[in-house]
């Protein structure tokens, strides 16, 4: 069953004893309903037919135990979520410890990291499950007094009765409470977000102090006895197959203890692809010997492929019309022959890397039919999955152990680096550690994919926006459907907000891997709509700030759907937008500050992953074309409480400097089907001394909370584009920055 069917069945809380009198506490949903209580739904039923998503353990001493059931890429997930479970349990933080599950989706729900879900996924299961099993000590206790519950009250892992100010801690109550029949989850009664002693306070991540001291947590930290280190040389052309490899020479090589091809028929993007495994004594020894393999391959048609090649096609088929439409309001060519001023531009972004700090990398072992894996994944069931269709074992076969992962950012979503450990390891017979180098990682990715934007738009002659057309040129493996993460939405802000409004998309076939990378299809498209917005400000005369809040304030009627269609019309919530827009003009004193010579401002905003952002950013443009982004305000409303503020705000900070980092020089170039671009030489990361102070605040709202690793990234791209049109009457329209000639007279 998958995550909607289980979402509309009646959870319930199951309890167990421990060993020494403790307690454990997990938050079930019953797959087949009718039962009066945990005990009842799990009577003559395997642990299979549930799916618990927490679980607490409370020991005599009094320590509290939460299991951390998601992988933590950076983003505090480890810490945010125990942190509610705890603040119900009403427990002291210094009394928690924090486990790292391992994958096991018989007893947990949605082990995965992606699209800033952990919050709205977890905030109200979290709380039920902490709330009830302090609801179960109380009860304990006052069985123990022979008293009410409702005299006793709970406070730092104690239970007091008011009126005797007797006290019994948790640990003391775990045994009797284990023995309480638990309560309804639906039911539970919840704390007053006044009452909240954790939530809304500053913790630090749970894994700090092991970071700085370098402990070993993540993947790459990996050892298991009689290992050895393999690496993978793959066609750097993607999908090539192949033909043959000079694999005497290799074994003959220092520490080389064998060297096989795996798959060498394998073309799938997201799966095996075949190359030539080095194993040996230790993984510098691999690397070396590596150097010398010659291997001849079968480069397929993707090898006639070219970034060159995709523009030239984009341009040719810009002259035409859409292949397919997205959505028609109105009639845009009338409206766009009556208005006052029209702008017409052609945006382009690039390929960009996700280029995480640590490398892909599995240690694995497989032993009598049976594999183990150790994997720093965002979606390990995803990889579980697919190393039992490719490995042909049953998924009941696989133990995988989630590591701490040292960079996402939605790159471990796929687990090509993980099936390739696992076949490894099957042919070798050994543990093998399969680690990529960082050329690896940079030129075997799922990239963010390109996209260009042939956009036309009107002003009438009061300045409003009237018009907006739209030509995307997008890609496509399959000549029919948007390759992963290369799709845009007919309800696409500023759809629903201009009268005469047109989207439509032509598609480019290709074989080049794309994925989702931080804010998926919204890092890119922020940039091109806002910067055109800010085009068309322009064109009418208009402060840029003021002319997105008339935007905002114009939603159009939904029209009536075609028989048989859905209505359309996006999420965004305009009053919402238009609160945090303000917020961010007023921080920044918008229009109120001049600015010398080669220095602007630039503003923008964006709704993604239901969370709600506008920022500002002030940059500095020498005559020279040099550029300094001096200063970034961000204000986000991601609704009425924010759980970890430390880490919300780095939350924040670091999607901005992401955003700048991919604006100011990341590029994927394709040159005969391969990636030109190798490691952090031609592929720059954000250095500390281009990295601007951001001002962060969050505006709270009554709506649930919800995530940000993603959301405040795609505004900082256009604002700072804005900015340098400002500084420099100079409009950009093709990233990176680091391709645009600045200079100014």
């Amino acid at each position: 069953m998958d995550t909607t069917t289980r979402v509309d069945r009646r959870s319930f809380l199951r309890v167990s004893a421990i060993a020494g009198g403790g307690i454990m506490l997990g938050s079930y949903l019953d797959f087949f309903g009718g039962a009066t209580d945990a005990f009842a739904a799990t009577a003559g039923t395997g642990a299979a037919d549930f799916a618990p998503n927490a679980f607490i353990r409370i020991t005599p001493d009094g320590i509290v135990t939460i299991i951390a059931k998601n992988p933590e890429i950076g983003q505090g997930v480890k810490t945010m979520l125990p942190m509610i479970i705890a603040d119900e349990l009403d427990v002291e933080w210094k009394n928690v410890r924090i486990e790292q599950a391992p994958l096991d989706t018989t007893k947990f729900q949605g082990q995965s990291a992606g699209g800033s879900t952990a919050t709205p996924t977890n905030w109200l299961p979290m709380r039920r499950v902490g709330a009830a099993g302090r609801a179960m000590l109380v009860t304990a206790a006052a069985q123990t007094w022979n008293v009410g519950e409702s005299e006793c009250e709970t406070s730092a892992g104690v239970v007091t009765h008011k009126a005797s100010n007797r006290k019994l801690t948790y640990g003391e109550l775990a045994a009797k409470a284990a023995t309480v029949t638990p309560p309804a989850l639906d039911a539970v009664k919840l704390k007053d977000p006044k009452d909240f002693k954790i939530i809304g306070t500053r913790v630090s991540g749970v894994d700090n102090h092991a970071i700085v001291t370098g402990k070993p947590l993540y993947g790459i930290d990996v050892t298991v006895p009689g290992m050895m280190y393999a690496v993978y040389e793959k066609c750097p052309v993607f999908g090539g197959k192949v033909v043959s490899a000079n694999l005497d020479e290799i074994k003959a090589q220092p520490g080389v203890k064998q060297a096989f091809v795996v798959a060498p028929g394998g073309t799938q993007l997201a799966g095996l692809l075949g190359g030539v495994a080095i194993v040996a004594d230790n993984w510098w020894l691999a690397k070396n010997a590596r150097t010398k393999l010659k291997v001849v391959w079968d480069e397929g048609a993707t090898a006639t492929q070219s970034s060159a090649g995709f523009a030239a096609k984009a341009a040719e088929l810009s002259k035409g019309a859409p292949a397919k439409n997205l959505r028609n309001d109105g009639d845009v060519d009338a409206a766009l022959a009556g208005a006052a001023k029209t702008v017409e531009a052609a945006y382009y972004y690039p390929f960009i890397a996700h280029a995480p700090l640590e490398p892909q990398n599995t240690t694995a072992h497989f032993k009598d039919g049976k594999l183990e894996m150790w994997v720093p994944s965002q979606s390990p069931a995803g990889g579980r999955a697919l190393v039992a269709k490719t490995l042909g074992i049953p998924e009941t076969d696989i133990t995988v152990h989630m590591t701490r992962v040292g960079g996402g950012f939605g790159r471990r979503l796929n687990n090509d680096y993980m099936v390739e450990a696992a076949a490894i390891a099957k042919q070798a017979g050994v543990p093998v550690k399969m680690l990529w180098t960082r050329e690896d990682d940079i030129q075997h990715d799922f990239y963010r994919p390109a996209g260009f934007h042939y956009l036309k738009g009107g002003v009438d002659a009061s300045g409003k926006l009237v018009a907006w057309k739209n030509h995307f040129v997008s890609f496509s493996i399959d000549g029919e459907q948007f390759a992963p993460s290369a799709n845009l939405s007919g309800t696409e802000f500023p759809a629903r907000f201009i009268p005469n409004f047109s989207a439509g998309y032509s598609l480019i076939p290709f074989g080049i891997p794309t994925g989702f990378l931080r804010a998926p299809g919204s890092n890119a498209i922020a940039f091109v709509t806002q910067s055109f917005i800010d085009e068309l400000a322009n064109a009418a005369g208009k402060d840029p700030y003021q002319f997105r809040m008339d935007l905002l304030a114009n939603l159009q009627p939904a029209p009536a759907p075609a028989a048989g269609a859905p209505q359309q019309g996006g999420s965004l919530d305009a009053a919402r937008m238009r609160a945090v827009l303000q917020l961010v003009a007023e921080r920044a004193n918008w229009g109120r500050v001049t600015l010398p010579k080669g220095t602007g401002r630039g503003i923008a905003f964006h709704f993604s992953h239901r969370g709600y952002f506008a920022e500002v950013v002030q940059a500095t443009v020498s005559k020279d074309g040099d550029l300094k982004v001096d200063k970034v305000w961000v204000v986000g409303d991601i609704g009425s409480q924010i759980i970890n503020p430390s880490n919300a705000e780095n939350q924040a900070q670091g999607a901005a400097l992401d955003g700048i980092a991919e604006a100011l020089g990341q590029e994927i170039t394709i040159e005969k089907g391969r990636a030109v671009q190798s490691n952090f030489n031609t592929f720059p990361l954000l250095r500390m001394r281009e990295a601007p102070p951001i001002d962060v605040h969050f505006h709270v709202t009554e709506f649930p909370p919800t995530g940000l690793g993603e959301p405040a990234l795609p505004p900082v791209v256009p604002a700072l584009c804005s900015a340098i049109f400002q500084a420099t009457g100079k409009r950009v329209r093709s990233l990176p920055l680091s391709k645009t000639d600045l200079k100014w007279v």
